[in-house]
């Protein structure tokens, strides 16, 4: 691994939505970049000042449990302590406090992928946006056509049972 890039595939199935956020665990990254775990953790916790809330935040016992249920992992597969994730921010601080190659080339394909993941959502939110407005458009067609066909059949029925007239003017009697 030492040499070669991580297949695209398997970044992206390392990224998970966790409190409404793309995230990755401590223990992924930490095998992508060739270290172990802990030594990651070490690392993070020497310079806990660059992992804000919103850069790293560690799993609660129920994200952990349905975590482990999507991914069909054992429970906790030898760790003692709930996992650190890192949203994006957070993987791309890792870069200033991991400094192997492997590290720094995988760092930068992973962000290469947050990036491809957030254009891809923008581009299925755009779509969606336009979906719905072409529906709103059907939707006034539909009700305009109904107006029209409802006008059409007063004529007809008007044309088939005219109502009988009042003659106006000159009445001659008999």
């Amino acid at each position: 691994m030492e040499n070669a890039l991580i297949p695209d595939e398997i970044l992206m199935n390392k990224i998970y939505m966790i409190r409404d956020q793309k995230v990755m665990l401590d223990s992924d990254l930490a095998e992508l970049y060739g270290v172990e775990t802990r030594r990651l953790n070490e690392q993070v916790a020497r310079n806990i000042d660059r992992f804000p809330d919103d850069f790293m935040f560690r799993l609660n016992e129920s994200e952990f449990d349905s975590l482990m249920s999507q991914i069909a992992t054992s429970k906790r597969g030898g760790r003692r302590k709930l996992p650190y994730v890192f949203t994006e921010h957070g993987v791309l601080m890792l870069s200033s406090v991991l400094n192997s190659k492997q590290a720094i080339r995988v760092n930068i394909q992973v962000m290469r992928i947050f990036t491809r993941i957030r254009k891809i959502f923008l581009e299925n939110t755009e779509l969606h946006m336009e979906i719905e407005t072409i529906k709103k458009k059907l939707d006034n067609q539909d009700k305009n056509m109904e107006i029209v066909f409802r006008y059409l059949d007063e004529l007809i029925d008007k044309n088939e049972n005219p109502k009988e007239q009042k003659r106006i003017g000159y009445k001659p009697d008999f």
